[in-house]
């Protein structure tokens, strides 16, 4: 059953950032027209500058423009009702004392107890230092009367490597509880991402072969054409392999792979996919050239204005899951920028001896559907087979009626519906499959292909 709303604030630390501008606010603003928010809500822009809350207004007519939607200004006004800004230093102790007050003094204008979310939208070297001080300040311990929740919301990455997670995970954890903590991967809030797990779940058709009997390989690619598109800092330090693959499509692997619960519910979905995630084998530290490649579009060091950078911008890993299900299946997770397409795709390989192959693709990105290669009869008089693919596109994806990916995560975490967000345990586990990886990449450049903008790095590797 999907939780009730409740009264809440949400608190965004970094308002006036990126991935506020690109997502949050669209994704609110989308919200509060259709009416879907709380009928007492509102949100809190914690920014270092001062931005008013028309500025940001503006700024949101001009994105939702650039993105080819015609504003409502109505709504836009109607969404800025429920903005207030309030300037302060994130890592200064003084200054949550005052968001406390401010909030507190919020709550008492709506005479009802508020739901505390904490979106943290700001870079990953300050998440530290935030969270110490909203547990410091009591911010993590709900309303003043002590009758609501309150809630922290992280952005990827989840650390740099193994170590880095478990040092992150151990201060949030001090300020916060697990069931406090959302850590959110967007993939898992698209649409065709959860219907990955409806239609493994409804349809005996599937789960009578869901195994190494005829299932011969999975692939998860999510290609980009485009470069780095203003993103240089960030992505210089996290490459492709931190910035998806460690944790988007080791997410949809588990979505993909794991074990049917009895019900699809939270706790059981979250108990499938960590037993799987155990089961991915770790890739070995004397074999990472053997289990992974790395690529680097020509002309990246220009964009990032790096000349000796060794940031991968393409990453292919080789995969197997050590359970009776899947053992001697070859998974393969592969991502990266200035590709050849622009695609997210989950394609599942069935092969028996003496037969062509089939595939069963699930689309994720650009357009979100299901597609089927079946061999059949070639039109004419003989008996000649062809390959055919039998495509089904959900309708409702193509007028863009379904809720957006970050639609869903604030509605989930206003909601307080921890489904689609990853445990500890699963981050951990996502780290420790790759953490050799991550290692022996930073010590060296050796085996960085370079590739052409437009081309895929084809050369083969072997998990054995």
């Amino acid at each position: 059953m999907t939780p009730p709303l409740t009264p809440g604030l949400l608190v965004i630390f970094g308002i006036t950032g990126d991935l506020a501008r690109r997502y949050l606010l669209p994704a609110l603003y989308h919200l509060s027209k259709e009416n879907l928010l709380p009928e007492h809500f509102e949100i809190i822009g914690i920014t270092r500058r001062e931005v008013s809350r028309e500025d940001l207004l503006s700024n949101l007519r001009a994105d939702l423009e650039s993105s080819g939607e015609t504003p409502d200004l109505q709504a836009v006004k109607q969404f800025g009702s429920i903005i207030r800004m309030v300037r302060m230093n994130m890592t200064a102790t003084a200054d949550y004392q005052q968001l406390k007050a401010t909030l507190d003094k919020i709550e008492d204008e709506h005479e009802t107890c508020l739901n505390r979310l904490f979106y943290l939208a700001i870079p990953p070297q300050i998440f530290g230092p935030v969270v110490d001080n909203l547990g410091g300040s009591d911010l993590n311990s709900g309303c003043q009367h002590g009758t609501s929740d309150s809630r922290v919301m992280v952005e990827k990455p989840f650390g740099y490597d193994l170590a880095s997670a478990h040092e992150l995970i151990a201060r949030l954890r001090h300020s916060f509880k697990e069931s406090q903590i959302y850590r959110i991967d967007h993939y898992l809030a698209k649409e065709s991402a959860q219907n990955i797990l409806a239609i493994r779940y409804s349809n005996p058709l599937l789960q009578a072969v869901w195994d190494h009997g005829l299932i011969s390989s999975i692939t998860i690619d999510a290609s980009e054409s485009i470069g780095v598109e203003g993103r240089a800092g960030f992505y210089d330090v996290t490459g492709a392999l931190r910035d998806v693959v460690q944790n988007h499509l080791l997410q949809l692997l588990s979505i993909v792979t794991m074990e049917l619960p009895p019900k699809l519910d939270t706790d059981g979905i979250h108990e499938a996919k960590l037993d799987l995630m155990k089961a991915v084998r770790a890739i070995p530290p004397n074999d990472v050239a053997k289990y992974a490649l790395r690529g680097q579009y020509v002309g990246y060091p220009a964009d990032v204005d790096s000349p000796d950078t060794t940031t991968e911008t393409f990453a292919r890993l080789e995969l197997r899951i050590d359970n009776d299900r899947w053992r001697g299946v070859k998974m393969t997770l592969q991502s990266g920028k200035r590709l050849d397409a622009k695609t997210t795709q989950v394609v599942v390989e069935f092969t028996r001896p003496g037969l062509p192959g089939n595939t069963l693709t699930f689309h994720l990105h650009p357009y979100e559907g299901v597609s089927i290669g079946l061999t059949a009869k070639k039109p004419g008089f003989g008996m000649e087979r062809e390959q055919v693919t039998v495509s089904l596109e959900y309708p409702d994806f193509r007028d863009g009626s379904h809720p957006k990916a970050y639609e869903r995560v604030m509605m989930d975490g206003i909601r307080g519906d921890q489904t689609l967000f990853a445990t500890s345990d699963e981050v951990l586990e996502s780290w420790r499959v790759v953490d050799s990886v991550v290692s022996a990449w930073q010590k060296s450049a050796d085996g960085l292909v370079r590739y052409a903008p437009g081309s895929t790095p084809t050369q083969v590797i072997d998990a054995g």
